[in-house]
């Protein structure tokens, strides 16, 4: 059962004499129940939100023309996700000061790199590793969720706390100094790595839908805290382990953080009606679970029909590409790079000539003719490095970025309530 569980915080203050004085104040923190062994009933709404976006997710699946056709746009909504995920922590980049941070990284120019970007990226190779993992691990452990938290960590000032379990108490909101009036407090250090192994195992289970579980492990994460910085995108990165090693997301990830950073706000509010102090078979505890998973669900959804946008969009630019360059024989070198623009979106003719497999003077042909349609543009990443860029792709990325942005799904209604990219005219 769930409890709260009162602590002492010992506080240092100066007196009127100069002298300082030790005061001893109490905070409560929050000890969730096991998942294992709880049974979650869900309300006609709730079940009716989780349905509709199971059904949201794999009609994608199985509709999507891009996304089987090549893994470009699934990597681009990934690093859609990782970046927003990290926006909802506030480390705020665009996605054409990433891009080429990325490609800079990738050409090892040797310059200094862009400290935001770095971070970002590292959130990027974070959630690549939690792909990874469920397609060969298939299981959640203890030991694989500290590597995404390693892994994501790992650029940041708070690089030594990597892969680590807080051993101090943590907080949410409220003073940077002590968790006295702070608006949530996870549980004390000691019942952490319990409660991980319990998060865990629920994880592996089966029972319920996948869209329910992979929300019902988001907001358990979230109360545990268990990192000292890093829980919000571990937890978020966790999600799609999840959703991918259900089968339900197998070959591309929904967007649902670029959503949530949108609704900042409800998306706090809905984590607090999970943290119910009432027995877990309670009217109570019910209520905030299926508060929580119908506004996970309905998340889900919104982020499948703007990933449908996005890969309509970059269908379409394919199709215009060809029209451009027309004819396209099947299987040339131009066609080929076609297929991987969405990919690559930033690519140099020594990227270009091992993605086609093909002679530098063939991949440098080949991007030369892009160029002269317009479809590639000549850019400069570092001071020596000669790149080409889509930016087409690129400013989809911004209006797909722009559109998550707005409460309405459209900045033409409603404007958007988090850093977004302008749009270029």
């Amino acid at each position: 059962m769930p409890r709260t569980v009162p602590m002492q915080w010992v506080v240092n203050e100066n007196g009127l004499t100069g002298k300082v004085k030790t005061k001893t104040s109490e905070y409560h923190a929050y000890v969730p129940d096991f998942l294992m062994g709880r049974r979650f009933t869900f309300t006609g709404t709730c079940a009716a939100d989780i349905a509709e976006a199971e059904t949201a997710i794999r009609g994608l699946h199985s509709n999507a023309v891009v996304l089987h056709r090549t893994d470009g746009v699934a990597r681009l909504l990934l690093r859609a996700e990782a970046q927003a995920s990290s926006r909802i922590e506030g480390v705020v980049i665009g996605a054409h000061r990433l891009l080429h941070a990325e490609a800079a990284r990738d050409l090892d120019t040797g310059e200094s790199p862009d400290s935001v970007a770095e971070e970002v990226l590292a959130n990027i190779d974070a959630m690549n590793l939690a792909m990874e993992l469920a397609d060969i691990e298939r299981t959640v452990t203890v030991k694989s969720i500290l590597r995404i938290h390693e892994l994501m960590l790992q650029a940041s000032d708070l690089k030594d706390h990597a892969g680590k379990l807080r051993t101090g108490q943590s907080w949410i909101g409220g003073s940077s100094y002590n968790p006295l009036a702070a608006a949530f407090v996870p549980p004390p250090p000691e019942e952490v790595p319990a409660l991980l192994e319990d998060l865990a195992a629920f994880c592996n289970d089966t029972s319920l839908p996948a869209v329910a579980q992979a929300a019902i492990a988001h907001a358990q994460f979230e109360t545990i805290h268990p990192f000292v910085d890093g829980n919000g995108r571990t937890g978020r990165a966790i999600t799609h382990v999840m959703l991918r090693r259900s089968g339900l997301a197998p070959s591309w990830c929904p967007p649902v953080s670029l959503v949530l950073a949108t609704l900042k706000d409800d998306y706090i509010k809905a984590l607090d009606a999970f943290h119910s102090a009432a027995p877990p078979d309670s009217p109570e505890a019910a209520a905030g679970v299926d508060a929580w998973v119908s506004f996970f669900a309905r998340a889900c959804t919104r982020s499948v029909q703007d990933a449908a946008l996005f890969e309509q969009r970059v269908s379409a630019l394919q199709a215009d590409w060809r029209e451009r360059l027309a004819p396209v024989r099947r299987g040339s070198s131009v066609d080929l790079l076609i297929e991987a623009l969405p990919r690559t979106v930033i690519l140099t003719v020594n990227e270009a000539a091992r993605i086609l497999d093909r002679s530098f003077t063939a991949a440098n042909a080949a991007i030369q003719e892009l160029v002269k349609a317009k479809v590639l543009r000549q850019v400069s990443i570092g001071k020596r490095n000669r790149a080409f860029e889509s930016h087409e792709v690129i400013a989809a990325f911004t209006q797909l970025e722009r559109r998550l942005a707005s409460p309405a799904g459209d900045t033409h209604v409603a404007a958007p309530v988090r850093p977004v990219p302008w749009r270029k005219k």
